[in-house]
């Protein structure tokens, strides 16, 4: 959420950078501003009429102890159409900053300099590429035909038990899955983060502080009855863990991990291009968290950035860096790089990591701050990227490791799995 006073002060570099998203800033900033002005005048009679009802009060105890009961029956009066006043103005203050708070919530997060304009995932913008697209015999298959050939990804089950979208993993498939999962938190834990285990259902104020909430799209799976919603990343409990914090200078650098499912509606996904594990509602996936000083967050984005590579490079799949375009960046995000490996089979690039600074955007509904050097309270800048998700991972390796003979495993993940090939 964007903080007021940043908006009053560079409200035109903020209307020209969120034309980027091809979001009109313009009157909704000027409205945000009268919202907020006729909030501080509110406050501003509040107080004063508090002030002086308070000070009445004081003079009636004075009255009466000097026997003036009449003069005192008078002021009475008078507190009782202030405390009527204070209750009418404080009313009024509520509604006026509800009203505030609510467009605030709709307010795109401002994009960093670097983010190209553009209307959608056309525009995006390639900046890095890595690793050679492997040549398969003119017999190779899609990962879905695949995992049905050697029966270790079952489609159908998982739609008879739940549903299209949740896979059932099977013998050798449920042992490479295990695999990635220990092999990418491992490789997170030997440069730094903590791993947690965190809860996979959030209530409302968790859905709110990190952006999910409103869910305007309907993705989050949610349960009325109890007011809870099955997460969409790790992100989100884990950057929760720290709402309503003020950490200190020795509390940074912050670094997490956590492996978690993932549960996500992909409400209006249809066609060819979310045939097997390409777009699921149900996932797996290893997440990485970082909570920094503003002055370091860029620098530990690039560290993220590193992180994945090395990952891909180790398994070594193809792959690229696309940093996203203003219409097609997330809400929260300020700069978001996408890593996409090339499926061979599918001949098309398959989005496997998204690594983000969200800048203050999180930290300011999270109210989360640090206390400085100086001892003034600053907003943190929260980071978060994929490390990585593992249905589009998979079918990766199914599609450029296979042979005639079967599929290899990469050698990154044989101490893992115990096994070198499945076949």
């Amino acid at each position: 959420m964007l903080q007021v006073n940043l908006i009053r002060e560079h409200k035109e570099a903020y209307v020209k950078a969120l034309a980027k998203r091809n979001f009109e800033a313009k009157s909704i900033f000027e409205k945000v501003l009268f919202l907020d002005e006729e909030r501080r005048n509110t406050q501003t009679q509040l107080d004063k009429t508090l002030a002086e009802s308070n000070r009445l009060s004081k003079e009636i105890g004075k009255l009466f102890k000097n026997g003036e009961q009449q003069k005192a029956n008078l002021v009475k009066e008078k507190t009782a159409n202030l405390k009527q006043e204070s209750k009418t103005l404080t009313d009024k203050l509520n509604t006026v900053a509800e009203d505030l708070q609510d467009l605030l919530y709709t307010i795109p997060n401002v994009p960093h300099e670097t983010v190209p304009a553009g209307v959608s995932e056309d525009d995006n913008e390639e900046v890095f590429a890595e690793g050679e697209v492997p040549k398969l015999n003119e017999k190779a298959l899609p990962h879905w035909e695949l995992a049905k050939k050697y029966d270790i990804i079952d489609f159908e089950l998982g739609n008879k038990v739940t549903g299209a979208g949740f896979p059932v993993y099977k013998g050798k498939g449920a042992r490479l899955q295990r695999a990635l999962i220990t092999y990418f938190l491992d490789k997170a834990t030997k440069a730094g983060y903590t791993e947690f285990q965190v809860p996979l259902m959030i209530n409302e104020a968790s859905g709110f502080g990190t952006g999910q909430l409103p869910d305007k799209e309907g993705q989050m799976y949610h349960m009325e009855t109890d007011d809870l919603y099955m997460i969409p990343t790790a992100e989100v409990p884990i950057t929760n863990m720290f709402r309503d914090n003020l950490m200190t200078e020795k509390d940074f650098p912050i670094s997490c991990t956590a492996y978690t499912p993932c549960f996500r509606r992909e409400a209006g996904s249809y066609g060819a291009h979310v045939r097997g594990l390409n777009r699921l509602h149900q996932f797996d996936k290893v997440e990485l968290v970082r909570i920094e000083k503003s002055e370091n967050s860029y620098e530990a984005l690039d560290k993220m950035v590193e992180h994945v590579k090395e990952l891909l490079r180790d398994l070594k799949l193809p792959y690229r860096i696309l940093r996203l375009c203003g219409g097609d960046l997330g809400f929260t995000s300020a700069l978001t790089y996408d890593f996409e490996v090339f499926s061979t089979a599918q001949n098309r690039w398959l989005e496997i990591s998204s690594v983000s600074n969200f800048e203050t955007f999180q930290a300011n509904r999270l109210k989360l701050r640090y206390k400085n050097k100086e001892g003034k309270k600053e907003l943190v800048h929260t980071l978060n990227g994929s490390a990585l998700a593992l249905p589009r991972v998979l079918a990766g390796i199914l599609e450029n490791y296979q042979t005639e003979n079967g599929i290899e495993i990469p050698e990154v993940l044989r101490p893992y799995t115990g096994f070198d090939s499945i076949s």
